[in-house]
């Protein structure tokens, strides 16, 4: 037992040498812990609505005004036509959008059959179903309350004298209508994220840890006092993994179109082109956790605990953003796995092209550049 409480010891005091994986094992659960209570959200409120009033009488807009009343939905824009819908959920502005026919207003006071239509945005699944499941539910209640008003006695009163069945005051036809993913499956919500997760494994941690690995044996100073110059070793680090990246995204769509049925709607070029920006993120990330670990077991901790999971979690690609509070999402912004999640999304499911996608490519331009430029800066000063 005394040998075994001095191996313990041994190993407490060589893990308090290593003073960079403190904060790792520390920080890190404390983080992740704040991260999951708080960003990790799977219910579905403040879904953003895009509503189109084309009655404009006053039991539509007590209509809308129950949907932006009832916590579930957030008004985002109104559109005059049906016809406008459709630009707000490619660019993803919207999630359900609520077109009130004209003569809403005329069909209740006159008793008849007033008609909604509820059109969720399918590629995302759960919030399309949760969406409709809650506009079905304040549609009903409305239709409930006007069946219970003084016009729905009086028509029933009418109905009892004249000896013909009453009409069927007060209820709503809700006809609901989901676009990009009718059949709602997950499997098309889902699938798509795994390609920005493979690639954010294969070109963020493999590259930070085959760095280190060149530290831990000693090869990188021997690299060094070669004639290369500092932009010929970065670049002959980083592009192999540039290759494998563009590899696995063919070998991953291939899979996902041919044995998993996911469509692939839009440019397989053009998701390809914009698969290179989220490189330059994931690369830069990865390079600068080589700068500034020195061991692979910091490099895979730092890469995974410090990077890689919270990126996850902030990134929409498993929780919907709008749910978390408000300095989570100003966090997502500096996220580059929430823009190319909207990017082969928009891509496979809704056709999207560079008209719609040109601010996530801009913003992964942006962020990668910075990313990159400072990690190559760090990786240079190192190497001098």
């Amino acid at each position: 037992m005394y040998a075994l409480f001095r191996v313990v010891v041994k190993e407490f005091l060589q893990l308090r040498q290593d003073r960079k994986m403190i904060p790792v094992l520390l920080v890190g659960p404390v983080a992740q812990l704040i991260m999951l209570g708080y960003a990790a959200n799977l219910d579905v409120t403040r879904i953003p609505l895009l509503a189109v009033d084309q009655d404009r009488s006053a039991e539509s807009r007590a209509l809308l005004r129950r949907f932006t009343g009832s916590g579930y939905f957030e008004l985002v824009g109104t559109e005059d036509t049906a016809e406008g819908i459709e630009p707000w959920l490619v660019r993803s502005q919207a999630q359900v959008a609520v077109v009130i026919g004209a003569g809403y207003g005329a069909a209740i006071q006159g008793g008849g059959r007033p008609q909604v239509q509820a059109i969720a945005d399918g590629s995302d699944a759960n919030s399309a179903v949760v969406g409709l499941s809650h506009a079905s539910r304040i549609v009903a209640a409305v239709g409930a309350e006007l069946a219970a008003s003084r016009l729905a006695r009086q028509e029933r009163r009418a109905a009892a004298r004249s000896g013909r069945p009453p009409r069927t005051l007060g209820r709503i036809d809700l006809r609901p209508r989901i676009l990009y993913n009718p059949d709602l499956r997950s499997r098309w919500f889902y699938v798509p994220a795994v390609l920005a997760l493979v690639l954010m494994l294969v070109t963020m941690i493999l590259p930070s840890m085959a760095v280190v690995r060149e530290k831990e044996i000693g090869t990188l100073e021997q690299i060094i006092v070669t004639p290369l110059r500092p932009w010929q070793l970065i670049l002959g680090k980083l592009l192999p993994f540039v290759v494998i990246g563009i590899f696995d995204m063919l070998l991953i769509v291939g899979f996902a179109t041919l044995l998993l049925r996911v469509p692939l709607a839009g440019s397989l070029l053009l998701l390809t082109g914009l698969t290179l920006l989220y490189l330059m993120n994931t690369l830069g990330l990865g390079l600068l956790v080589s700068t500034i670990v020195n061991t692979q077991q910091q490099a895979m901790m730092a890469s995974i605990y410090g990077l890689m999971v919270p990126m996850i979690y902030l990134s929409g690609l498993v929780f919907p953003i709008e749910n978390m509070p408000r300095f989570f999402q100003i966090v997502t912004y500096g996220i580059p796995v929430r823009y190319y999640g909207n990017i082969i999304r928009g891509i496979f499911l809704r056709g999207s092209g560079i008209d719609v996608l040109w601010p996530d490519a801009l913003a992964l331009f942006g962020i990668g550049t910075a990313v990159l430029t400072l990690a190559s800066l760090r990786f240079r000063k190192n190497l001098d």
